[in-house]
This record gives structure tokens, C-alpha cells and sequence, in this order.
């Protein structure tokens, strides 16, 4: 099996893409390299797979690289490019997001129609398109409703891979991430800060009272849900939540993270920012049917793992 994975420096690309060579397949990566965290990070993401003949990485900007001779001979794209970040995208960093987000995305749909042996799309979505949600746990039958400029580009992302698979039968499936977290998570998200900050004795910035609720989800469990999305039949234009069934505050997070870093943390608390919802919790029953895939990894643990990551990656001066 031969893959495309965009954005495969990036947190979930990478690991995704190492997942990928363990067990077999060959992988092509496409990254920009853009400068909304420090690429250095990117490519120490990508140390261990450049040295495996498997993987071939492109740099390139996707909106400007020719993706016929990318797609010949791909049987699946997993798209995990995109403009992150919710509180940055508003105001005039919205055109990246547009172009990012949903240009790209329209231009590998376009390219997906005629590619001759791709026989899955997976589409990175987001639970953000959730917004405050009508109700919890957060099934995917329920209005999207973004309260972000972010969030409207990864519904209107997600829109157009159903409508490419209703159209024109790209075989399309766009997984709505929740919160993902774990070792190369992206140094300003918030797991990160806080574990950064436990290992050198920072301040913690809060915006809100802490009290605010998110469904946690380990990277592992992300990488093994697309891997199924991939490799299992699904209907064309799927759209299923990945969520790790977590639901804790945040300031129950930082309580979990001093008890395993042994640390007492200082913590600074703010005026919540536009953009921010209250809560977030997902409902895995529809891709518990459809890919037979379920959370494996408490908050907890994961922590744990990425403290370590942390910490060796402190002490390498990597982040």
C-alpha cells in the first residue's frame, strides 16, 4: 500500500506516518514547512522516518505543487494539513485559513476524481465544527455550529469531501479529531505549555476559570483511527468523531499533571478569548460500529507519556 499523508511534519502526520512504515506501506510525505511554530521542530518529527527508504518526503506548499504525479500510484491520501490554531484566525489571518484549509482541501478533491487507484481519502476534520454543542455527548447527527473562523473552515473542509464523494464517488472520510494530545504535540498547545512549564518551574496562563471541559484524545488512538478509516469498507463521505471519552476539566489536567510530574505548578488564570467554547465531548458510537475503533489510553497515561517527552526533549533542547 502506497500513501500520501499531508503535513506529515507535523504532530499527527508524523506519528501517523511512522505507524505507517511499521507496518509496511510506503509513504509519501508533502509538508510547507510553515512558520506557525518553528519548522526545526517539523524536522525533528521527520529525523527517524528520513532515514528509512520508504518514505520520501516533498517539500512544498500543496496549492502550488502538481499533484497528478503524486496521486498516480497512491492508494490513500490521508489529509492532515491545514492552518491550526482557533484564536489566531480571526481578523486578516483568516485568508490562511481559507486557503489552508479549504482551497487546499478543494484542490486535492479535485486531483482525488481522477487519480486511478486511490481507494481511501481521510480528511483531518475537527471537533471545533461542533462549537457549544446542543448536547453531550456530542453525536455527529447534531448541527455544526462553529464559534471560530477556524472551526467554519474545517466544517466547510469537511463539507466538500462529502460533497466529492456524493458527486463524483471520491471515496472520502473525515474523522473529527477531539483535543489531541501526546508526545510532539505543538509547543502551544496546551498539554505541552503546561508539562513545559511544570519541567522549568513557568507560569501556566489559563483563559477562563478552568472549569471548561474537553474530551482529550492520545495521539495513538488518533493514528489507529485512521488507519482503519483507511483500510476498512465505510461509506464514501463518512463523517465520524474520534474522542478519547475523557470529559475532565482542565484544572482536573493540571491536578493529573502535578501528581505525576511530582511538582507543584504556578498557575496564572485570564479573560476567556473569542472562540473558546465551554465544552466539548464526543459520542464514538457510530465509528465504534463502523471501524470497530475505541479509545485505549486514559488522560493519565498519556500525560505521563508526553511528560517524558517533555522532559527529553528539554533536555536535548528540542522544544
Amino acid at each position: 500500500m502506497k500513501a500520501l499523508v499531508t503535513g506529515a511534519a507535523g504532530f499527527v502526520g508524523s506519528t501517523l506516518s511512522e505507524r505507517l512504515i511499521a507496518q509496511g506501506w510506503e509513504v509519501v510525505g508533502v509538508d510547507a514547512f510553515s512558520d506557525y511554530y518553528a519548522p526545526a521542530l517539523k524536522r525533528e518529527n521527520l529525523r527517524n522516518l528520513a532515514r528509512n527508504p520508504r518514505f520520501t518526503l516533498v517539500e512544498a506548499d500543496l496549492m502550488e505543487v502538481d499533484l497528478t504525479p503524486l496521486l498516480a500510484s497512491t492508494n490513500v491520501i490521508f489529509h492532515q494539513a491545514g492552518q491550526p490554531g482557533v484564536r489566531k484566525s480571526w481578523g486578516t489571518d483568516f485568508a490562511q485559513y481559507t486557503r489552508a484549509n479549504i482551497q487546499v482541501t478543494q484542490k486535492l478533491l479535485e486531483a482525488a476524481k481522477a487519480s486511478p487507484n486511490l481507494q481511501r481519502f481521510v480528511y483531518a476534520s475537527s471537533s471545533s465544527v461542533y462549537g457549544d454543542a446542543e448536547s453531550y455527548p456530542t453525536s455527529e447527527s447534531l448541527r455544526p455550529a462553529p464559534m471560530s473562523p477556524y472551526g467554519v473552515t474545517k466544517l466547510a473542509a469537511e463539507h466538500l469531501c462529502t460533497l466529492y464523494a456524493k458527486n463524483y464517488d471520491v471515496p472520502t472520510t473525515s474523522l473529527r479529531y477531539f483535543t489531541v494530545y501526546g508526545p510532539r504535540q505543538r509547543p502551544d498547545m496546551a498539554f505541552t505549555r503546561f508539562l513545559h512549564a511544570a519541567n522549568t518551574g513557568g507560569t501556566i496562563s489559563i483563559y477562563g476559570d478552568g472549569e471548561q471541559i474537553r474530551d482529550f484524545t492520545y495521539i495513538d488512538d488518533i493514528v489507529e483511527a485512521n488507519v482503519r478509516a483507511a483500510t476498512m469498507p465505510t461509506p464514501n463521505g463518512a463523517v465520524m468523531n474520534v474522542c478519547g471519552g475523557s470529559s475532565v476539566s482542565v484544572n482536573q489536567v493540571l491536578q493529573t499533571i502535578e501528581q505525576i510530574t511530582q511538582r507543584s505548578l504556578n498557575v496564572e488564570y485570564h479573560d476567556t478569548v473569542p472562540g473558546d467554547v465551554r465544552r466539548t465531548g464526543g459520542d464514538n458510537s457510530l465509528i465504534a460500529n463502523l471501524l470497530e475503533w475505541s479509545p485505549e489510553t486514559s488522560v493519565a497515561a498519556g500525560l505521563a507519556h508526553q511528560w517524558e517527552w517533555v522532559r527529553a526533549s528539554s533536555t536535548t533542547g528540542r522544544i
